[in-house]
């Protein structure tokens, strides 16, 4: 496995071996790497030839007050686990090899960034999409995997890639959760144990949500109250939003249907988690 640090040494990689007729599949992350994201590279390694993982934590995306400076990272650690799983290229940059001095260009997703996360961290998906981009003309990829954790993000991207005419197959990959129904996260480090305990009721209300519309209740509402009042029995909880929304279109559903999905970030402590699950699939 081979670590790259230059923009111009990974493309031209990048750019060989699609000359020499490989399939390159691409998994980019911000590093700190769990089992959620090992699942998008063992994925990765059946669909594609040549293996490419990103570790580079976007400052674009991190907006004022945010983590950015203790957002945690350990390259050796994850180099290791990359090497474990069969990753073949490692492409870790800098900041000042991602934006160069007098860096002025940014691509912008507009209709589905404004509501969500979008609407309560402003400029995120910006940075987002602006990275993804840039990763996207290094690495050429023909594939590449994103965990549907993130499921604004992953809608956001496919439609970037679908309005710049992109030649790239977006995979979206099923959230891996701990054993006790905590979605994996790097940011799940902050947790102390008492708020981790806290953080089990994000996947419990998906479940108890599912369940009560899989039963027949089709009021978005009737369901958004109830996990407010369940996060607000919460010592350390703040909600961030809770929303229904449609799978595609991200817009509040006034009924719920097969495209329904239940979307929550909650603070628990200083901790931001996000989590989502369909309703009735």
């Amino acid at each position: 496995m081979d670590i790259i640090n230059s923009v111009e040494e990974m493309q031209q990689r990048a750019l060989t071996a699609r000359g020499n007729g490989q399939k390159i599949a691409f998994v980019p992350t911000m590093g700190y790497l769990h089992q959620g994201h090992l699942s998008l590279l063992e994925e990765g390694r059946r669909r594609g030839v040549l293996l490419v993982l990103s570790i580079f934590v976007n400052p674009t995306q991190f907006g004022q007050g945010e983590d950015f400076d203790d957002y945690p990272r350990d390259l050796r650690k994850d180099c290791a686990l990359a090497e474990e799983v069969g990753v073949d290229l490692v492409f870790a940059p800098d900041a000042k090899q991602m934006y160069p001095s007098g860096y002025a260009t940014y691509v912008d997703v507009e209709r589905l960034t404004e509501s969500l996360c979008g609407a309560s961290r402003p400029g995120h998906f910006r940075g987002v999409t602006t990275v993804v981009n840039k990763l996207f003309n290094i690495v050429q990829p023909h594939v590449a995997l994103f965990g549907c954790k993130d499921f604004q993000q992953l809608a956001v991207i496919r439609q970037m890639v679908t309005d710049l005419n992109m030649p790239v197959d977006v995979i979206g990959m099923p959230i891996v959760r701990e054993e006790d129904g905590l979605a994996m996260s790097s940011r799940n480090v902050y947790l102390s144990a008492a708020q981790r305990l806290q953080a089990l009721t994000l996947s419990a209300i998906l479940g108890e949500s599912a369940h009560r519309a899989t039963a027949g209740e089709r009021d978005p509402q009737v369901l958004i109250e109830a996990a407010r009042q369940r996060i607000a029995e919460l010592a350390d909880a703040r909600i961030d939003y809770i929303q229904i929304c449609h799978q595609d279109s991200l817009e509040d559903m006034t009924q719920i249907d097969d495209n329904a999905v239940m979307l929550l970030a909650v603070y628990i402590g200083d901790t931001r988690l996000i989590d989502n699950g369909y309703l009735l699939r």
